[in-house]
């Protein structure tokens, strides 16, 4: 068949060159793991597949990638298919496409390549809490003014903050971490859309090509890309997150804030301003986050309203997108990671913002509650009555105004020195008081950072040992073709 030159040009030969850069060597495996199966099942003669393995052995994936396309194969399989026919003759080489399909293998190196991409971005993610872990407990005493609806609201630190974010990356890993189970799952074996006569053995391919079990269905191994979808959702939740973070942090890094400093070889001057100090590796990092986002929304609109079955737009056209998304979040995620590894705060700025606005007040509210047994309606009104006072009546003294205000409110006067009142309202017993779990008291900060280190440390370990699990399969997969 001679394909037109326009379809080769603005189809083909974008789909080869792309195939080339991300599926040559899962396609490469894909050959070796049959072709291993088919042996062990007596399905080819030894023989045969000794000659078959011999070419694919003088195959050279390095020399694959220089190649141009040129319009007399249909895509990077028929090329390779070519080879191996010029390997090992004609009659070998068809026996290796015994019992297997393009659309069975395109969806097993399709998972082989994605679960390499997720693990990339969990292991950016980790970087991230690693960083923030580490900031966390050296600002654990670091006081500041929490906001809400983009107001100062009520005193915390630095470590809870963080500890938010941590706590939030910790489920973007669960969620990834179960992404990565749908997706190393095996559909070779499915063949066009409903198996083979043969008698395959499914479980071997799957434990050669380090697959953590075997799809079900032979229709849904081709036709369903809910895997996939598992898996951008779960990096576009991540995104969102982190994006919000990123926003808080440029802030902090504004002259008018002052309250965090990157180190300086994450930032950038201006060619016409000397005195610029620009967090520059930050803006990069919500620049490609976006990006990212952007494409794992494209990745949904793109399988949307498609027909359940083998079909183009869940394969070749949309796999440079999935490649894209994913590297941008982990380049986004790690980005973050590196510009908050040896970033600083500014302690002194932000316990001075601690005590403006009377943002601990509510401690004042909670204290003429927990002493007096009043309702917290009524003392959040003397609060709320007392900062009026202080401003028709500035020179009064506060101990004064909180006699005159809780009469009013109660119908007696609620006594306390201003030595006790500046106490009740110093940010530092505000946040020490809040011992709930989960709070801002460095004492429940150091207990959550103890568990959040925990988590990292399992998480690291999951990822290592699954990392060492492909890494021994693809030695047991060469093994097993040596030893045809």
């Amino acid at each position: 068949m001679k394909f037109s030159p326009d379809y080769v040009r603005i189809v083909l030969n974008e789909n080869f060159e792309d195939a080339k850069t991300q599926f040559l060597t899962p396609l490469m495996a894909i050959n070796y793991a049959h072709l291993v199966m088919l042996a062990d099942q007596k399905i080819v003669a030894r023989e045969e597949a000794r000659a078959i393995r011999k070419a694919l052995d003088g195959i050279s994936e390095d020399e694959v990638r220089k190649v141009q396309y040129d319009g007399t194969y249909e895509d990077l399989f028929f090329y390779l298919e070519r080879l191996i026919v010029a390997g090992c003759g004609e009659d070998a080489a068809g026996r290796l496409h015994t019992a297997r399909s393009r659309n069975d293998i395109d969806m097993t190196m399709y998972r082989m390549q994605q679960r390499q991409l997720i693990l990339t971005v969990v292991d950016g993610v980790q970087a991230l809490r690693r960083a923030l872990t580490g900031l966390a407990a050296k600002y654990r005493d670091a006081v500041f003014a929490a906001h809400t609806h983009t107001q100062p609201a009520q005193p915390s630190t630095i470590a809870h903050y963080l500890q938010a974010v941590v706590e939030q990356l910790e489920r973007d890993t669960l969620r990834l971490q179960a992404a990565y189970a749908s997706t190393n799952q095996n559909p070779l074996g499915a063949c066009a859309i409903t198996g083979t006569g043969f008698p395959i053995d499914r479980t071997r391919t799957t434990a050669l090509l380090g697959f953590d079990g075997t799809t079900c269905n032979t229709y849904g191994s081709i036709a369903t890309v809910d895997y996939l979808l598992e898996s951008v959702s779960a990096t576009a939740v991540m995104l969102v997150g982190l994006g919000r973070v990123v926003q808080d942090l440029l802030l902090w890094c504004t002259s008018e804030f002052g309250y965090l400093r990157l180190a300086d070889g994450f930032v950038q001057g201006s060619s016409i301003m000397p005195q610029k100090r620009n967090p520059v590796a930050l803006e990069h990092a919500r620049a490609i986050a976006s990006k990212a986002l952007g494409q794992a929304t494209g990745l949904m609109l793109a399988t949307h309203n498609t027909p359940f079955g083998d079909i183009v737009d869940t394969e070749d056209d949309l796999q440079p997108l999935v490649t894209s998304m994913f590297r941008d979040a982990a380049r986004a995620v790690s980005l973050v990671a590196a510009a908050m590894t040896d970033a600083t705060f500014d302690v002194e700025k932000l316990a001075e913002r601690a005590h403006q606005g009377w943002i601990t007040i509510t401690e004042l509210a909670d204290t003429l509650s927990r002493d007096h047994a009043l309702p917290f309606k009524a003392c959040h009104t003397i609060a709320a009555r007392l900062i009026a006072g202080t401003r028709t009546s500035p020179g009064t003294p506060m101990a004064t105004l909180l006699r005159e205000v809780s009469k009013e409110v109660t119908g007696k006067e609620l006594a306390y020195s201003d030595g006790a009142l500046a106490e009740i309202l110093s940010p530092r017993h505000f946040v020490e008081v809040r011992r709930t779990f989960g709070g801002p008291s460095p004492s429940e900060t150091k207990r959550a950072l103890e568990v959040s280190l925990e988590a990292l440390r399992r998480d690291a370990e999951w990822l290592d040992g699954t990392r060492e699990r492909l890494k021994r399969a693809a030695g047991s997969l060469r093994q097993a073709s040596a030893a045809l």
